[in-house]
């Protein structure tokens, strides 16, 4: 969440005219995330999230990720609800871009990770990608490896500012990427990231999960890569063993992993690092000025990628095979 988009008080309040929410009583940008812009709306009636949907955002997968949130609340997994306006509409414009209200989901994110956080979000994973069986809709992952590729063209003469020799080791990495990813995978809608400030947390317990804008289409194993990545590792750099190992055990409570999905793992961990490292980058390169946005440092993502191109087998994660 970020915020790029100000809205004026006059449109605030046409805006949540064609809602019945109540009166609004307060609305704050809020800073955290880097996407769009994100405000916290409260009214008389209660609290809510107001989405401006940035340029990075297609408006044509609008749908999706709206309806996306819409299924799985149907389907009892917790998450943010879309809310229809008096007109039915889900979907509008305000300050001339696409805008959505959604429900606010209480809890807050583990600011400190233990094994139990990452058993309950592989569990929650899991329960995602069972409760997403049957939405009717589909979305490609438009962050795959071939936007990879796509991005760091667009990127590379400016990467060694950030560090140099970064470019050379970004280069490689793709080429190693393209003839060793892996194939025939079981697929479905993942979230995509699910790092821990979209999952909250009530008295120990997970509460909801929240940020569906890069749900698609994708491996369910490339999920729990992007979780190795997000939970596994401390402030220090040092990956644990032990978080990972409840991480798959949550999710292997609800939903088996086949022997391919577990020997994946490892190149799918490189390639989940090398898109949050890409994506970064392209963030620190092309801040927008005045902002209300904190992008976040692209060189956690190198040192996530070196540590696991030295990781072959998955028991090095702690993680037991297939």
């Amino acid at each position: 969440m970020a915020v790029y988009t100000e809205v004026s008080d006059e449109s605030l309040k046409a805006f949540v005219a064609q809602y019945d929410i109540g009166r609004i009583h307060s609305c704050k940008g809020i800073a955290e995330g880097v996407e769009n812009s994100n405000y916290h709306l409260q009214t008389n009636q209660g609290s809510y999230i107001l989405t401006l949907y940035e340029k990075r955002v297609n408006p044509e997968d609008l749908p999706f990720f709206l309806g996306l949130m819409d299924y799985l609340a149907e389907n009892q997994f917790p998450c943010p609800i879309p809310i229809h306006g008096i007109d039915g509409e889900v979907l509008r414009n305000l300050s001339d871009k696409p805008a959505a209200l959604i429900s606010f989901l209480p809890g807050l994110w583990p600011k400190k990770i233990n094994p139990s956080h990452c058993y309950a979000v592989g569990a929650a994973a899991a329960k995602m990608h069972i409760a997403a069986e049957g939405f009717s809709l589909t979305r490609e992952n438009r962050l795959n490896k071939t936007a990879w590729k796509e991005l760091f063209c667009e990127l590379e003469n400016q990467t060694d500012q950030i560090k140099v020799g970064l470019a050379d080791t970004i280069k490689e990495e793709l080429e190693f990427l393209d003839k060793n990813w892996p194939k025939n995978l079981p697929l479905g809608i993942i979230h995509a990231d699910l790092f821990p400030d979209n999952v909250f947390f009530l008295q120990n317990k997970l509460s909801g999960i929240i940020d569906f804008y890069f749900a698609c289409n994708e491996s369910f194993a490339y999920e729990l890569a992007i979780c190795l990545n997000a939970w596994c590792f401390e402030t220090n750099g040092r990956f644990n063993t032990t978080k990972a190992s409840y991480l798959v055990q949550g999710y292997r409570s609800i939903r088996p992993l086949n022997t391919n999905e577990i020997n994946a793992l490892p190149t799918l961990a490189r390639g989940s690092s090398l898109r949050f490292l890409l994506t970064r980058l392209f963030d620190i390169l092309n801040q927008s000025e005045g902002a209300l946005v904190n992008p976040k440092d692209p060189i956690e993502y190198l040192r996530k990628l070196q540590f696991h191109q030295n990781i072959s087998k998955v028991e090095a994660y702690g993680i037991s095979g297939g």
